[in-house]
């Protein structure tokens, strides 16, 4: 065999090895990206519901319905949470950065006990009302009358569970100092959403108990 016949022979062998993994690669990406997580749809846009049937609730994911029934917020109280009015449930996990003042933590704490309790019993009734009305559903017992009363009643106890998250952290913009508000925003990583729109001196709102939050450690 001549050199020139034996570049021709290493060319060819090169060339069918890379075709090869060109036509594998894309074929294991793909398989990768069609196995669809338990519960949760399908990148097909048809079908993108698929898997969701699975639910014990269909239109209520496990993990949505796990915060309803732990009492955390689940994006209930974003009006206040982005725009400077903290949480108490995270300024006490952010006392020690924050520089609470002892009244300061304990009118956090007073703020978050009873927003737990009543989001937990709130988030409970939405729970079992979904459930009331997947089942109307899936047994074929749902009528107009049935369907408008578990959909008001829902619709209801959801807004009061946003009403109670929100009060909490009205509750908070009395108890904390603008710079507090600000270190807050930081830490949570919401400084540099909106750098040029300071933080409000909450304590200068209208019915705001002005002297908590000016007292500092």
């Amino acid at each position: 065999m001549t050199t020139h016949s034996r570049h021709i022979q290493r060319w060819t062998t090169a060339a069918l090895l890379l075709g090869t993994t060109a036509l594998l690669v894309p074929r294991a990406v793909a398989g990768q990206e069609a196995i669809p997580e338990v519960g949760t749809s399908t990148p097909n846009p048809t079908q993108p519901y698929t898997g969701l049937e699975t639910r014990p609730i269909k239109a209520l994911a496990p993990s949505r319905a796990d915060d309803l029934l732990a009492g955390r917020g689940a994006g209930y109280a974003l009006a206040g949470e982005l725009n400077h009015y903290p949480g108490p449930r995270h300024v006490l996990d952010l006392a020690t950065e924050l520089q609470l003042t002892p009244a300061q933590e304990q009118a956090a704490q007073d703020a978050f006990a009873p927003m737990d309790q009543q989001a937990k019993l709130l988030g409970s009734q939405i729970v079992d009302l979904e459930s009331q009305l997947d089942r109307a559903f899936a047994d074929g017992s749902i009528t107009d009358d049935r369907l408008s009363v578990l959909t008001g009643q829902i619709a209801q106890v959801d807004g009061q569970l946003r009403a109670v998250h929100l009060a909490a952290h009205v509750k908070m913009g009395a108890v904390l100092t603008a710079e507090q508000v600000g270190r807050y925003d930081e830490l949570r990583g919401y400084a540099a959403v909106d750098p040029e729109s300071p933080a409000p001196d909450h304590q200068h709102l209208p019915g705001m108990h002005r002297g908590m939050a000016t007292d500092q450690p």
